[in-house]
């Protein structure tokens, strides 16, 4: 039977990394966690035992994923992460072996050769001009054409718009609270009328809360995954996450109004517009409660006409959703 492309969509985030597909089911997705852990070659009758799969080196072996953070803890050890503030790391020697890795492990064999896949790429951090997104989106190209696929990059924020305001007609502000940035796009009737990113997300929260309390970034970010509420605290940690939360939220809502301002005179919008708020951060414990009580504070001055905030359906994979609508068409 002769195999039809559908195309695929990849996000590649500082946390995750998360492919979208179509079958005769619907949409599945593949998550893998943006993580790596090396140990030394006798350590794979241990692993064996445990039945955690790992890749061979010459004088290493590499555990991928949510595995190597879970290995790490056994081990004492730190977890490695090829991504860093939402970019390929410029300190981790190993990361782009390591990326190529993680990519095949989550896109997995295209359906035929040369099949499109749309892949997530921040915009430029407004904030951090030095950061080079130019050389990030050309490692991703290189990565995923060897892994059989066309390649196609395309704006991360840009894809939540695709995937959540069908039903707007294509028009919305998308914004994707990240581990590494903040991307933030508007769009209306399809048309990119404005995109870009802040140098802050969940990693900036992890570590200015541990800052503030004395404590270590991992430790925050354990408190956050495990579950906080950001409305009501319950002890020194989580109150510091709720305040660097809260700065966080303000400091996206003020840049996007500035970064309006500057362009609105070649951009109009004849009717209010709904934004949808995504990403792995935004999963807090009452997060949109939080944020849209940051927003009412600020609606009479910004400048754009809001319809409703709402949560993207599945604020994690909701950017593979939208790159992968972006590679159907190809094929429409």
């Amino acid at each position: 039977m002769t195999k039809t492309a559908k195309g695929v969509g990849l996000d590649i985030g500082t946390m995750n990394l998360v492919s979208a597909r179509r079958d005769d089911s619907g949409v599945v997705t593949k998550r893998i966690r943006d993580a790596f852990l090396d140990l030394p070659p006798n350590s794979k009758k241990m692993l064996k035992l445990s039945g955690v799969s790992y890749v061979e080196r010459e004088d290493e072996i590499l555990i991928l994923g949510d595995a190597a953070l879970e290995t790490a803890n056994i081990f004492g050890k730190e977890a490695r992460r090829p991504l860093s503030s939402g970019l390929v790391s410029s300190s981790e020697m190993d990361s782009l072996e390591v990326l190529g890795l993680l990519v095949k492990n989550v896109l997995g064999e295209p359906e035929v050769e040369d099949e499109c896949c749309y892949f997530s790429v921040p915009a430029a951090p407004i904030d951090n001009p030095g950061q080079d997104v130019i050389y990030h989106q050309g490692v991703f190209e290189r990565i995923v054409g060897e892994c059989g696929f066309e390649p196609i990059a395309s704006n991360e924020a840009m894809a939540i718009v695709y995937a959540e305001t069908a039903s707007d007609g294509f028009s919305g502000i998308g914004i994707s609270f990240g581990s590494g940035m903040t991307n933030v796009a508007l769009a209306f009737n399809t048309i990119e009328g404005l995109t870009f990113s802040v140098a802050r997300g969940g990693d900036w929260i992890d570590a200015g809360a541990a800052r503030s309390v004395g404590s270590t970034q991992a430790r925050i970010c354990a408190i956050k995954e495990k579950g906080v509420d950001l409305n009501n605290p319950s002890n020194r940690e989580e109150e510091a996450i709720s305040f660097y939360y809260k700065s966080l939220i303000t400091y996206v809502i003020d840049n996007l109004s500035k970064q309006f301002r500057m362009i609105e005179s070649q951009f109009s919008l004849p009717k209010p517009i709904p934004m949808v708020v995504s990403g792995g951060t935004s999963l807090a414990g009452g997060f949109m409660e939080f944020f849209q009580g940051v927003f009412e504070k600020k609606r009479k001055k910004f400048p754009i006409e809001i319809s409703e905030i709402r949560h993207a359906k599945d604020p994690l994979s909701a950017v593979a959703h939208g790159m992968l609508i972006q590679a159907m068409q190809e094929y429409d």
